[in-house]
């Protein structure tokens, strides 16, 4: 079976994929590995022959209608009992149960769930809070009306080949709509950073009643972990193709001001000839989307991609603390340089340490281009600081186009000054990592050197010479060392 992809933006050709009575003649589960599709169909077929009946659903239903590699695959079994269910699964596969009480069967090796239908009650506060209770006998439309948005309510049955959408899930994807399924949905408050990040990533509008429903949670935000948060965010900007609509999807329900980073940035004022789009705000929709574009044509993985995106975003937090007008002109001066005010935001999204170096540096130095004129000196340097943040020129560059990117109606494009200082960097040859020390110290034993700490603060003192420029290979720079000895 083959499909053409699907664009959920473009509504041509979306339906000749779909047959009536919900038969989908040509739905096609990419999912990336033989090995996998061979587990599904042992899966649904022995099943079958327990007497019961496997249904994909979720989010690798949508994904397979618009073309994309699922990245997990999620099974409901009906007609099972749990202890038939884990005996069947365990004749074929090393199971892992998940949870302390019995839901989900994770199947070893693979990318596959296995549960059964489940009802769902609220017990308390946060979206921990729930009591669950497997349910065999429940028909795959009870068991959607769990579920948090349409475009993850279907199900499909792959042995019929029958769609089950009982919430018109299929027609949302068509329109770009968000909407929840039903009031259930206001029992997780997570669901909302959930419809954040799908809006992002496949360009969604959300109904009214849904955006009325999630600024109904708002006071929940707090019982979420941060980590849960941080996943939704990571979501958002590893795999948005519009990371701006999610942004949008955020304000209209009234979540962004759960980020004061974030709100600070509506009606910051830009200098019009510099920013004919408007206020920081406007400008930072534009910059994430730009750097999302340019992730994909680069075809950077997903961390990178989160890494540029989320750079975008937080490029312009300190414009807000330094802006100032005088004589009618807008200044924001030093704005780059407010590493705390990323940091505080970074932190409150629950950011790794690792992800949120990277992203401080690359946000420190977006202007660093500003002022070149063509110094090799700035270059190898500016390589240096990068480098020691797990960052490069390359990736600079690709902020630098995102954010002069975002500027409509001037020209999406990478600045001159940034071109000529990616020209550099290629002669230099540290466009893709950092300058390495030319002189290590097995050079200055051969110079009869004793190791200690001046022998360190010797090489310390080489490598900054290397980087003025004052030597460009190893003989050169044992000539320094004897000149610099000499003084």
């Amino acid at each position: 079976m083959s499909t053409e992809k699907l664009d959920p933006r473009e509504g041509s050709g979306f339906q000749s994929q779909i047959m009536k009575q919900n038969k989908i003649e040509h739905l096609e589960f990419n999912l990336g590995d033989d090995s996998i599709q061979k587990a599904l169909e042992t899966i649904v077929l022995a099943t079958q022959k327990a007497g019961g009946r496997a249904l994909l659903v979720g989010g690798c239903v949508r994904d397979a209608i618009l073309g994309r590699q699922a990245k997990d695959i999620d099974i409901e079994v009906y007609g099972v009992s749990p202890e038939g269910l884990k005996h069947l699964l365990s004749e074929h596969f090393t199971i892992d149960l998940v949870g302390e009480v019995f839901g989900v069967l994770k199947i070893h090796g693979y990318p596959i769930d296995v549960s059964m239908p489940r009802r769902e009650s609220k017990s308390g506060l946060g979206h921990k809070a729930f009591y669950i209770m497997s349910d065999p006998t429940m028909t795959p439309v009870d068991a959607a009306r769990r579920r948090d948005f349409t475009i993850n309510a279907m199900a499909y049955d792959p042995q019929t080949r029958e769609l089950f959408d009982p919430f018109g899930g299929l027609q949302d994807l068509k329109t770009c709509v968000l909407r929840h399924v039903g009031e259930q949905f206001s029992e997780d408050s997570l669901r909302v950073l959930r419809g954040y990040q799908f809006a992002g990533r496949f360009s969604l509008e959300a109904t009214p009643e849904t955006l009325s429903l999630c600024q109904c949670l708002v006071t929940e935000y707090d019982s979420l972990a941060v980590e849960r948060i941080w996943g939704e965010w990571y979501k958002w900007a590893a795999q948005s193709q519009q990371p701006s609509a999610g942004l949008r999807f955020l304000y209209q329900c009234g979540w962004l001001h759960r980020y004061p980073e974030l709100v600070a940035l509506r009606e910051c004022p830009q200098d019009p000839r510099f920013h004919p789009e408007g206020d920081v705000w406007s400008h930072t929709l534009l910059v994430v989307d730009q750097a999302a574009n340019i992730a994909e044509r680069d075809g950077l993985s997903q961390q990178d991609r989160a890494v540029l995106v989320f750079s975008g975003l937080c490029h312009d937090l300190g414009k807000p603390e330094t802006t100032e007008i005088f004589d009618g002109l807008v200044r924001s001066h030093g704005h780059s340089g407010t590493i705390h005010t990323y940091q505080i935001f970074l932190r409150r999204i629950g950011m790794p340490l690792s992800l949120m170096t990277r992203v401080i540096c690359l946000c420190t130095y977006h202007l660093s281009h500003i002022d070149f004129q063509g110094s090799q000196r700035h270059v190898r340097r500016l390589a240096v600081k990068l480098g020691e943040a797990g960052e490069t020129l390359e990736m600079l560059s690709k902020l630098v186009e995102a954010d002069h990117s975002g500027r409509p109606p001037l020209p999406k494009e990478l600045p001159l000054n940034m071109r000529a200082m990616l020209n550099v960097a290629t002669e230099l040859d540290v466009q893709g990592h950092a300058p390495k020390p030319l002189l290590m110290g097995r050079h200055l034993l051969e110079m009869n050197m004793v190791p200690g700490p001046k022998m360190g603060a010797l090489l310390k003192a080489a490598f900054d010479a290397q980087l003025e420029g004052e030597f460009e290979s190893v003989e050169d720079g044992c000539q320094w060392v004897a000149k610099y000895l000499m003084r």
